[in-house]
């Protein structure tokens, strides 16, 4: 297996394993993308236009909000303009298990990386968070609901920590709200240290284009926005996000297929015997055990890619399957069923 920019090459095949959009994205976006002549695509792009439309689907002040290269450069830019070179060097708590991108980059700012392991079956550990917070706490990651395990942060808790940590930034990764229903942005505002993160990749489609989101107060985001790139969304991506805010009907189309796909391999999932958490996100954490290998290996061959976890000591002997379109789950869910076999 080759690495190409550290991603894996797991050959081709029903990408179930980054949990993409599996319907693509809306029209419009294509047409869009499709509209660029030889001199808009020569063209440095402007991002007035894009910025006041996404503040007004957010419903937020375009004071409070930066566009960013995906979500991932997000929680670069954020480490790299809050976590300053200190001796001690500075502290970032991150309940496990996480996204890596939050652990990456807060190395690779030289801070030292406090990781707080999960309650019982996921449930999110809020009294060990706040009990790890110390005056050398710049960053606390809450990750709503969780990558990978698909479980939600009570609101509570999050308002807790936000109270907790008057000396740090509270980042509340919200890549996968749309499937969970739910948010904190409105209630984030009352909260000056408080974060929201936000993609266009899941729900809108747009993983390929690279768009994400961070909210907060001004204060919040002015050294962010000091070390962010001049340019950093590039024309088509501006387009692209503009067409896809003006579609109504797709991303609640998506919503209905997630459900379904989730419904139809949780129904598989006890039909086989494997142990799963319910998600609130368009993914679903499994319980191989002692199988995982063989059974990862075994969709991979059957042309389904499913996410390998088991090496996450957070989550030992677990894979994640994307749930998006209803006929690719149902591919997923007959090739699980031919290596797991059916009572």
């Amino acid at each position: 297996m080759t690495r190409i920019q550290g991603i894996p090459d797991l050959g081709p095949g029903l990408r179930l394993h980054l949990n993409e959009n599996t319907g693509g994205c809306s029209p419009k976006v294509v047409d869009a993308v499709r509209a660029f002549d030889a001199r808009g695509l020569a063209s440095y792009p402007d991002y007035r236009a894009a910025v006041l439309e996404t503040a007004a689907f957010l419903d937020v002040d375009p004071d409070r909000l930066v566009l960013t290269n995906g979500l991932d450069e997000g929680v670069l830019l954020a480490s790299i303009g809050i976590l300053k070179p200190s001796t001690p060097p500075p502290d970032v708590v991150i309940p496990m298990p996480a996204f890596d991108t939050y652990i990456t980059s807060a190395r690779g700012m030289g801070a030292e990386v406090v990781a707080v392991p999960p309650g019982p079956d996921y449930t999110f550990p809020v009294d060990a968070v706040i009990a790890a917070i110390t005056p050398r706490t710049r960053l606390v990651y809450v990750n709503n609901p969780n990558n990978p395990t698909g479980v939600p942060v009570p609101k509570d808790a999050i308002h807790r920590i936000a109270r907790a940590a008057t000396g740090a930034i509270v980042f509340v990764d919200e890549a996968y709200h749309d499937f969970m229903g739910e948010n904190f942005l409105a209630e984030a505002a009352a909260y000056p240290n408080v974060l929201i993160g936000r993609t266009f990749s899941k729900a809108h489609g747009l993983a390929g284009i690279r768009i994400g989101a961070m909210i907060a107060a001004p204060e919040v985001l002015e050294p962010i926005r000091y070390v962010m790139p001049l340019f950093n969304l590039n024309v088509v991506a501006v387009q692209a996000l503009r067409a896809a805010l003006t579609d109504t009907e797709f991303k609640p189309w998506y919503m209905g297929q997630v459900a379904e796909s989730k419904r139809r391999l949780y129904d598989a999932l006890d039909r086989v015997g494997l142990r799963y958490w319910k998600s609130a996100a368009n993914f679903v954490l499994v319980d191989g055990g002692d199988r995982v290998r063989t059974i990862v290996d075994g969709m991979i061959a059957r042309g389904v890619l499913v996410r390998d976890r088991s090496k996450d000591p957070y989550c030992p002997g677990c894979f994640r399957i994307t749930t998006g379109v209803v006929e690719h789950t149902q591919k997923a869910v007959d090739a699980l069923e031919a290596l797991c076999g059916r009572p």
